[in-house]
């Protein structure tokens, strides 16, 4: 479970969080954090649920379980739904 702290480290930094706010979401403390992010603690099945719906990833990837990453198409029209598909599509080609 390495990947667990090196991936909540990326996702909080990806969405500009300090280990403090990430703390506050969480109702912990900054510490804890610290110590997820080091691998020196691990968080409890309950926690990890809740870090995934907080950064909308699956707790296979936060646990470095699985390299897929979602990304929320709410509010998008069809159109640009397939837009995206298709980008991501030539994207994997190159």
């Amino acid at each position: 479970m390495v990947e667990f702290g090196e991936n909540l480290r990326n996702l909080r930094l990806r969405d500009k969080l300090t280990q403090a706010q990430l703390a506050q979401k969480l109702e912990m403390t900054k510490s804890v954090i610290s110590a997820y992010e080091t691998g020196l603690r691990f968080p409890s099945y309950d926690v990890l649920i809740h870090i995934a719906k907080i950064f909308k990833v699956s707790t296979d990837y936060l646990l470095g379980v699985e390299n897929r990453q979602e990304v929320d198409l709410s509010g998008l029209s069809s159109e640009e739904i397939i837009a995206l598909r298709n980008l991501i599509k030539a994207m994997k080609k190159k």
